[in-house]
């Protein structure tokens, strides 16, 4: 579908906060993401479709962030869990890209 670049820009749309190698101190909310996987279409030993796999974090001191529903509408995104730490929401999503 597209780079990681390209992909900082879609969810720079999302959130002011964007991170893919994040700073010692972060800015909340805030989405973080890195890449977490691929897939591969083979057809006689040949790989002809290719796409990353991305695992993409939001980060929010609420539970209820709008944030999380503009993640889980993008293209290929998948919701797949959500816990708190430090007093804030982790939402987790796949998203292939």
């Amino acid at each position: 579908m597209g780079t990681r670049l390209e992909l900082q820009t879609v969810l720079e749309s999302i959130a002011t906060n964007v991170y893919f190698q994040p700073p010692t101190i972060m800015s909340y909310p805030c989405i973080l993401f890195k890449r977490d996987g691929d897939d591969t279409k083979w057809a006689d030993d040949v790989s002809y479709h290719h796409k990353w796999r991305y695992e993409v974090t939001v980060i929010d001191k609420s539970p209820d962030s709008p944030l999380v529903e503009a993640v889980r509408k993008l293209p290929l995104c998948t919701f797949a869990r959500h816990f708190t730490a430090d007093n804030l929401n982790h939402d987790v999503f796949n998203l292939f890209f």
